[in-house]
């Protein structure tokens, strides 16, 4: 038997193009300049990514300028202020605000694709932001002349389009990054913003066929960046069975880094549903040290001990380095992590 794996997105940027993106912020790199370094860095990540072995690859993610916010760039009607997200290391990351109507998605998730289809010779995955998360651009005041719900009416028009764009472009699979899911209990813990969470999510989500569906996943994790979180102190026996409404075909659940793997499994085991496959996390992108292959051939037999091993996947807990700037973890860690998932992997299927 197989078992497939894929990673969940992004790897850290090269130094050269980390420099890009700040000369072009200061104004002293014009666009094709930093268009080349983004190339560059895309078809070095994409032949590193396929010399793991990885039957699945990404774009690493190398033009986004983070996972939640490539949607945003170059919207005008935005201020800074926005929802405020803090770590457990006392840092923080904040989304921009809206400030007037109507909402458009400035760069869809298919571009991206697109770019990545010209230079891999395996499948290609793409990551889109989950409409729950982009919502919370929108104020807590409704904005003059453009109601909250003509908000989330353009909202799951604009989230349908990067998921429809990026199946039409041919991707693999599609996988919506939900990691505000977790975050919400801590915001709200009697799960009423999880729930309208997972409600706007599937109000896009419906939208699709069964068939489509199957090729659509949702990837759950504590928000890693600069090695930290922002959520894993949320017991995801208060997350998993609201996420498992979700209409989708593939759940990546992140578990190497979770203390307490085997309770969250029985969770997932009771929850999930029979359609449904669960990637399950068997690398840390956030711990420096590289897990041997008899790791993770491990975790996935500890997986398979509550999952049936045709329901089964691997993928790393989260992406390397969700948002540009973050290079806490080196692209060679980041390489080798893989490449440890990808044997790992393929040493527990020969087990099962």
């Amino acid at each position: 038997m197989t078992i497939p794996t894929e990673p969940i997105g992004s790897i850290p940027r090269p130094a050269y193009l980390l420099e890009a993106l700040g000369e072009h912020a200061a104004g002293r790199l014009d666009a094709d300049g930093l268009d080349e370094a983004k190339e560059k860095a895309l078809v070095e990540t994409i032949n590193r990514l396929e010399e793991t072995g990885s039957p699945v690859i990404t774009d690493g993610e190398q033009g986004k300028p983070s996972f939640a916010t490539y949607p945003l760039a170059g919207l005008d009607s935005l201020a800074p202020d926005g929802v405020v997200i803090p770590f457990a290391d006392g840092h923080t990351r904040q989304l921009p605000r809206l400030t007037a109507g109507p909402f458009r998605y400035q760069t869809h998730a298919a571009s991206y694709l697109r770019e990545a289809k010209k230079h891999a010779t395996r499948p290609v995955k793409q990551a889109v932001i989950a409409a729950s998360a982009v919502s919370l651009v929108y104020p807590g005041e409704e904005l003059a002349g453009y109601s909250k719900e003509k908000f989330i009416t353009d909202l799951v028009n604009e989230a349908e389009a990067d998921i429809r764009g990026s199946l039409e472009a041919g991707a693999h699979s599609v996988q919506i990054d939900f990691t505000e899911g977790r975050l919400s209990l801590k915001l709200d813990p009697s799960g009423g913003l999880l729930q309208s969470f997972v409600d706007l999510n599937n109000a896009v989500l419906e939208r699709f066929s069964e068939e489509e569906r199957q090729k659509i996943g949702v990837h759950t994790c504590p928000g890693g960046d600069q090695d930290s979180v922002h959520s894993l102190d949320v017991d995801y026996a208060q997350l998993l069975p609201t996420l498992f409404q979700l209409k989708v075909g593939n759940v990546y659940v992140q578990l190497a880094s979770e203390a307490d793997p085997e309770r969250a499994l029985g969770v997932i085991a009771a929850h999930s549903r029979p359609e449904q496959r669960i990637f399950v996390g068997v690398t840390d992108p956030i711990d420096p040290r590289v897990e041997t292959a008899e790791e993770v051939r491990d975790r996935v037999l500890q997986a398979a001990r509550y999952l049936p091993a045709e329901r089964l996947g691997t993928c790393d807990d989260c992406g390397f380095s969700p948002f540009a700037d973050d290079t806490s973890t080196s692209r060679e860690i980041a390489f080798a992590k893989i490449a440890a998932r990808v044997e790992g992997t393929r040493l527990a299927a020969e087990s099962l």
